[in-house]
Order: C-alpha cells, then sequence, then structure tokens
C-alpha cells in the first residue's frame, strides 16, 4: 500500500514537472512569437519612415524657389506697338476682331528679353551701390537672359496684354530665376569646375552670387507648381495643373462608372444571382482580374477605346475608362465581402415581418454595409489615383502644355507627370521637382484614406 501511494506521488511529481515544462515551453513560443511581431512592425514602420524622409528631404527644397527683385521698365522704344484697337462705331465684330488679333501679334513679336536683360543690369546696379563698388558688373546679353526663366517675357507680355496702360511705367517685380540659376544658388553646381564645364557662364554666376548676398536674390515659395502647366521651354515655371486637372477629370469618370456598376454587381451577384455553374464562372473571373496587372488593362483600353471606338488618344475620359476596368473587380469583391458580413439573422428577421427580397436588401441589408462599402469606394479610387502603367498605353504620357477644359481634352496625369520629369535630361532640376510631384500625389491618396476612415467612422456610429 505504502509503495503504491509512493508511485503515484512519484507519477504526480513528473507530470507536474511535464507540464511546468510544457507551460515555460509555450510561454517561450509565446513571448518569441510576440518580439518578432514587435520586430516587425517596428522594421515596416523604420522602412515606411526612411521611404517618407527620403522623399520629403528630396521634395520639400522644390516648393521654394530663388526670384530676383528687380525694376522692369516697360521702354515704349521696345514695346512699339501702336495702340490698343477700340471698337468703332459701324465696325463689324469680325473686322475688330481681326484688328485686335493683329495687334496681339505686334504685341508677341517685341523683344521682351531686352526688357529683362535692362532689368538684370538694373539689379546689378543697384547691388553694386549697396556693396559700396564703384563701378558697375559687366554682363553680357547672353549671360543675364539665362539669369532669369524664360517664361518670364510671357509674363510681360500677358502684363501688357491685359493692361496696356503700363507701357511707359516701372514695375517692381519678382522674376523667375533659370532652371540653371536656381541650382546655382541652390549649390547644386560643383564650383569646381572649369568655367567650359559649367551650365553658367562666369558673368552669370558672378553675378547670381552677388545678387544673393545683397539679399536681391532670395527663395520665395513657388505657388506656380500649382498652377502652372509643364513647359519645356521655361523648366523653372514648370507646374502640375494640367496634370492635376487630367487626374480629377479621370478620378470624376472612375467615381460615376466603377462605383456604380460595382456596387451593384456586388449585390446582384451576393443576394439575387443563382448559384450555378455560370455564376461560379462569373466570380472566378472577378477574382483573376482583381490579380491582372495594370499594364494589361492599358492594352485592352488602348485596343478598345482607341482603336475600336477611336476615342481621343491621350484623354481623361479614356483614362478613367481604363482604371475603371481595373477597379470593378477590387470594389465588387470588396462590397461582396461586406455583404457576406451581415448576419443571416437579419436577413430572416426582415423576411419575417413580411418584407420582399428588394426590400430586405435595400432597406436592412445595404444601409449595414454602407461603411465598408464605401471605404471600398475610396480605397479604389485611391489605387487608381496612382496607377501609372496602364496610362502610358494610351498616350497619356505625351507632352501636353495646357490645361484640359474637358474630359475629351488630351491631358497628362499626375503620376505620368511624375514619370516624365523623373526622365527628362536636366537631372539637376528635375529631381527636385520629382519628389515634389511625389508629395502632392502622396497628399491627395492620404487624404482620400482619411476621408475614407473619417466617412466610415461617421457611418458606423449613426448604425
Amino acid at each position: 500500500m505504502t509503495e503504491a501511494l509512493e508511485t503515484e506521488a512519484e507519477a504526480n511529481t513528473r507530470r507536474r514537472a511535464q507540464v511546468r515544462k510544457s507551460l515555460s515551453r509555450r510561454n517561450r513560443a509565446e513571448k518569441r512569437f510576440k518580439m518578432l511581431g514587435l520586430g516587425s512592425v517596428l522594421a515596416a514602420m523604420a522602412f515606411v519612415a526612411v521611404l517618407f524622409g527620403n522623399i520629403l528631404t528630396n521634395g520639400l527644397p522644390a516648393f521654394w524657389q530663388f526670384n530676383i527683385d528687380a525694376e522692369v521698365y516697360f521702354d515704349p522704344e521696345i514695346i512699339n506697338v501702336p495702340e490698343v484697337p477700340v471698337q468703332q462705331a459701324g465696325q463689324s465684330d469680325a473686322d475688330f476682331r481681326a484688328e485686335m488679333l493683329g495687334w496681339q501679334r505686334r504685341l508677341a513679336m517685341v523683344n521682351w528679353n531686352r526688357i529683362l536683360v535692362s532689368s538684370v543690369e538694373g539689379a546689378l546696379a543697384e547691388a553694386e551701390t549697396a556693396d559700396g563698388a564703384g563701378t558697375v558688373t559687366e554682363i553680357d546679353t547672353r549671360s543675364a537672359q539665362s539669369i532669369i526663366d524664360s517664361g518670364a517675357r510671357f509674363v510681360l507680355r500677358d502684363m501688357v496684354l491685359a493692361d496696356p496702360t503700363i507701357i511707359g511705367e516701372r514695375r517692381e517685380m519678382q522674376l523667375l530665376l533659370s532652371a540653371d540659376g536656381d541650382n546655382w544658388a541652390k549649390g547644386k553646381l560643383s564650383r569646381d569646375l572649369p568655367d567650359d564645364r559649367q551650365q553658367l557662364s562666369r558673368a552669370a554666376r558672378d553675378a547670381i552670387d552677388l545678387l544673393t548676398e545683397e539679399g536681391i536674390v532670395h527663395r520665395a515659395f513657388a505657388w506656380h507648381i500649382f498652377t502652372n502647366v509643364d513647359s519645356r521651354s521655361s523648366p523653372a515655371s514648370a507646374g502640375l495643373a494640367g496634370a492635376f486637372v487630367g487626374s480629377f477629370y479621370m478620378m470624376l469618370v472612375v467615381i460615376l462608372l466603377a462605383v456604380p456598376i460595382g456596387v451593384s454587381s456586388a449585390i446582384y451577384l451576393e443576394e439575387f444571382a443563382p448559384k450555378n455553374p455560370f455564376t461560379d464562372l462569373i466570380e472566378v473571373n472577378i477574382n483573376n482580374l482583381a490579380a491582372v496587372p495594370s499594364i494589361v488593362f492599358g492594352l485592352l483600353g488602348a485596343a478598345v477605346f482607341i482603336n475600336i471606338f477611336h476615342l481621343p488618344l491621350s484623354a481623361p475620359l479614356v483614362g478613367g475608362l481604363v482604371l475603371t476596368l481595373m477597379t470593378l473587380p477590387t470594389i465588387i469583391i470588396a462590397t461582396r465581402s461586406a455583404l457576406r458580413a451581415v448576419p443571416p439573422s437579419l436577413r430572416q428577421a426582415a423576411l419575417g415581418i413580411g418584407a420582399s427580397k428588394t426590400q430586405m436588401v435595400f432597406h436592412h441589408v445595404l444601409p449595414v454595409t454602407y461603411p465598408g462599402i464605401l471605404t471600398a469606394s475610396i480605397l479604389g479610387v485611391a489605387q487608381a489615383l496612382g496607377e501609372t502603367a496602364p496610362l502610358l498605353l494610351i498616350g497619356m504620357n505625351a507632352f501636353v502644355a495646357n490645361v484640359p477644359a474637358t474630359p475629351m481634352d488630351q491631358s497628362a496625369a499626375l503620376p505620368v507627370q511624375i514619370y516624365l520629369w523623373q526622365g527628362n535630361e536636366n537631372r539637376n532640376f528635375f529631381e527636385e521637382r520629382t519628389f515634389a510631384a511625389i508629395i502632392v500625389l502622396l497628399a491627395l491618396m492620404i487624404l482620400l484614406n482619411a476621408l475614407a476612415i473619417w466617412l466610415r467612422g461617421r457611418l458606423e456610429r449613426k448604425a
């Protein structure tokens, strides 16, 4: 009896030891898993921080460019044009328009560069006076022109076109430095290179240094990035306005087509479609389409919308249609997941009180899924906003120097504009500008995601 009790006590001791060992092993495994999970989260956050830090570090300086404060004299001897036409009594509208166009052509032929050169020379004289030097720095015409962005002459022309009375007056203006001048002022060009390898002449570099030292050349926020279109002749004043409007039109097309079609398709497939091999085939194809590379949708859009339906090349309408096809599977799958998450008891209760199936779906089930459907739709639109490959295949990488008035006009898009600037030959200037465009695109996508989160929370509180 005593031996049996001792044997049982020893067995219980062994079992307790085994249990303690097992618990210790499980606790260590749980701790390792927690550490691995925490490490993964920290690593992901570190990579995101490095990514955003790199983008912000390289892109933020592009939002500030160097300008030169100069007095511009609208010399009447240079702006040698007749007085602006005034419609005379009895003169037809067509004749007056022809006369006005002739005056505008005369104005466009004015040598505006001479006015800009005079302004630079005046700024140098002012800098020399402030510096206490007795002589004015000599600068040739070509060097003076290379300091100012070539788009400044169009600014002067438009000022005279809007108000011809300023001819003969002097105006204090901020003129944008050229791309090479901005690079030199920011210190992005090596000062150790010989003159024959420099992008600016010695006179131009010395002039910028002197004007910067005296505060006549200074940084200012580059609002024109948001208000100007892309430009090849005056890269310093190139902006994102055309690409921004093009992306807006495309997203409008996606919202008007992809969201209602995707949500309606999901409701039909989940609530009304019979379960048979045909609907199973549709579901499989929808799931497969969600994994198709975006460039394939670009090929489809080029073949169907451009070659068959002859829609205009590089138009936001075509881009919106292509992105709609790409976004539809995402919206359908997400909406069906939201519908499946509704408890069956809600459907049974609605049918039990006499509601028809249509009333049950639209009056009871669908309102519960609004947060999920809305989130899926906005995230799908945000994903479409950043797509580049399908837009390249429908010609939206063409250079377009105007803001599209309608979705049928040729246009660029924000991701395509980033692609074009990344490949620009003036790497010293457009590398910053490329990162600035990335910041704008990411800001829009973050805003869309924040809007989705806010609307989802609001709808969930109402529900």
